[in-house]
């Protein structure tokens, strides 16, 4: 079973990066159309990344779930987008504090591992398919998106909005928890987001701030932590005589505190200066960029809190590889009179 996103080198190319040049290729060409039809997008890593079986899909999200304390209402969560099997009990912990009561719409913010983007791109699909139902995409808001801030936003590239994890990796999780409400009760609202510049950033987070600000909204923020190894090119050490995963565990920490700070600026010091592979760095700081713009313009305190850490290896020797995972929420209080 492929669980883990953790890609081989080819030639010295990372996969995701010659992926991405052939597929390029293949459509200036004409071997791959640029559009491909359909309304709806596959559960293209079910069977591979999870299970493509509902009964036990429905009981591993249970299990999982069942675990974890819930400590608030999250109006933003992050979770982890490995194979279940790595990081399924770590992201239950961001999962359990979604309360669906009140949810109507549900944005998923995630890096793009397999196009090359430098904006925000949006599905043209009218439905996400999961082992355990499918979910509606808003696509009102879509189009209210595109007709309001035109070439801000790209459309997805539909092969590779198949091919991509990690919006996929949040839905069974989000189904589960909807559950009860019904999949028709809510609507998702996919957000592939590329590499993007701090201008870019805070524009996007102006952007996005007003829909934070309902509480009918929750936003769903796609990421791993560090990926160390040489198959990542990245393997630092900090010169202590602590084994290499307790110095990963440091550094992503570390960064775990930027990002409760919620002070955008302070993270993206804290990328300049680790470098650290948190492929979610942009949906991270899209989402703290909404979260500060909102909190300047209303009345309001926000808290992130992070609840649950893990690693899927413990790497000791430079030979080592592993892939970190965290789990946290974002929450939202009115401000006393």
């Amino acid at each position: 079973m492929l669980s883990e996103p953790e890609y081989p080198s080819f030639f010295g190319f990372p996969f995701f990066t010659l992926y991405t040049g052939i597929h390029r290729l293949s459509v200036a060409v004409g071997v791959i159309p640029r559009e491909m039809t359909g309304a709806n997008r596959s559960a293209s890593h079910a069977g591979s990344w999870y299970s493509d079986n509902t009964r036990e899909l429905d009981r591993q999200l249970t299990e999982w779930l069942s675990s974890p304390q819930r400590v608030g209402v999250a109006r933003a969560i992050i979770a982890p987008h490995a194979g279940y099997s790595y990081c399924g009990e770590t992201a239950a912990y961001a999962f359990k504090q979604i309360v669906p009561d009140n949810i109507h719409r549900i944005f998923i913010l995630g890096p793009s591992h397999v196009a090359a983007l430098d904006r925000c791109a949006l599905t043209t699909c009218k439905k996400y398919k999961t082992p355990l139902g499918d979910l509606n995409v808003d696509t009102q808001v879509v189009n209210d998106l595109f007709a309001e801030f035109g070439a801000d936003f790209e459309k997805m590239d539909r092969r590779d909005e198949e091919s991509e994890h990690s919006l996929e990796m949040q839905l069974p999780f989000l189904a589960k928890v909807m559950q009860s409400r019904g999949l028709d009760s809510f609507s998702i609202v996919p957000i592939l987001v590329g590499s993007l510049d701090i201008r870019w950033q805070k524009k996007y987070g102006r952007i996005l701030a007003r829909y934070l600000e309902d509480p009918k909204n929750l936003f769903v923020i796609s990421s791993d932590f560090c990926h160390w190894g040489n198959r990542f090119r990245y393997t630092p050490q900090d010169g202590s005589d602590q084994p290499i995963f307790r110095q990963i565990e440091r550094l992503d920490r570390q960064g775990m505190e930027a990002i409760e700070s919620l002070n955008p600026d302070v993270f993206n010091t804290y990328l300049s200066k680790t470098h650290n592979t948190i492929c979610g760095r942009n949906p991270i700081c899209v989402m703290l960029q909404a979260a500060e713009h909102f909190r300047l313009a209303n009345n309001h305190t926000h808290e992130f809190k992070f609840l649950r850490y893990s690693q899927s290896n413990q790497a000791r020797h430079a030979s080592d590889s592993s892939v970190s995972y965290a789990a946290g929420a974002l929450f939202i209080h009115p401000r006393a009179n």
